[in-house]
């Protein structure tokens, strides 16, 4: 018969403190309820956790996911995430939203970096807890610089990214045997002093696969009709999810030609991702505007 093994926390090589697994008795969601760890009081330096939140639904955190959290100093995590997450983490732990920028304000990454590096440099743990994956479009690579050039330990955790829950909660494939043998993730929205080459949609238009759009919501009519300019069909089937995960989730199908329309008519409003090509139009009981 086959037992279950918990492990306590371990120390890493760099000498910071390192969650470890959790039994699966710990409850249905994997609390990771693990003791609190003794805090390093300014004896050595801590380690920052790139945690991936997921698309939304607090049960699709990894398991690795929530041992982070038990053993947070400080949780620093962005306005998207669900905050039922934050339960994984210790009550004594700090817990600071990083900001929501239509409310007016919204920490610059530079601060952010700062506010992570002092923590770990004052021995805390720390847990940057971010929306989907910490690598697709989540500003980790920035993230991960900035702690490398501080020399502080870290440790990135993947998450589920919006576009595999679009798959597994509204239904849609991203890949298809017959429809679409390869995915784009592509970005709506660039920095506003981005250096370097447009996004190539005449190649996009052309790509034999699926496309989805991350921040696409305010710029649709751009690029939409970059891609209708390349030779993508105004009938190619679209599909876009808000709040993929989420119990309020939507799902709106309609095609590349009205795409922007339809957002705009229907005042659709991020976060959503936006799935365009063939496999779309291939999910069950879909309904086209």
């Amino acid at each position: 018969m086959a037992t279950r093994r918990s492990f306590a926390g371990r120390s890493s090589a760099d000498g910071a403190r390192v969650p470890g697994p959790v039994s699966r008795d710990d409850g249905p969601f994997f609390n990771a309820r693990q003791p609190k760890m003794t805090q390093n009081s300014g004896k050595g330096i801590g380690k920052v956790f790139l945690v991936g939140a997921g698309p939304g639904d607090p049960t699709l955190i990894t398991i690795r996911g929530t041992q982070c959290l038990a053993a947070a100093d400080l949780v620093l995590y962005d306005y998207l995430i669900n905050p039922e997450l934050l339960r994984y983490a210790p009550e004594s732990s700090e817990q600071i939203c990083m900001g929501h920028p239509h409310n007016g304000y919204a920490r610059l990454q530079d601060d952010v970096n700062q506010q992570m590096i002092a923590a770990a440099r004052n021995g805390r743990t720390v847990v940057r807890l971010k929306s989907g994956d910490p690598h697709i479009f989540g500003r980790g690579a920035e993230e991960v610089a900035a702690l490398v050039a501080a020399q502080v330990p870290f440790e990135v955790v993947p998450g589920v990214t919006a576009a595999a829950a679009v798959a597994s909660h509204a239904g849609i494939p991203i890949t298809h045997r017959d429809a679409a043998s390869a995915v784009a993730l592509i970005t709506g929205h660039r920095r506003a002093d981005q250096n370097g080459a447009e996004l190539d949609y005449a190649s996009l238009a052309d790509f034999p696969g699926t496309l989805v759009f991350y921040m696409g919501i305010t710029t649709s009519r751009q690029w939409s009709q970059s891609l209708l300019s390349g030779g993508r069909s105004a009938d190619t089937p679209v599909a876009i999810v808000r709040r993929a995960s989420w119990p309020d989730q939507e799902t709106i199908h309609c095609t590349l030609g009205s795409v922007a329309d339809v957002i705009q008519q229907r005042d659709l409003r991020a976060p959503a991702v936006i799935v365009v090509g063939q496999a779309v139009g291939l999910t069950p009981g879909r309904m086209v505007d």
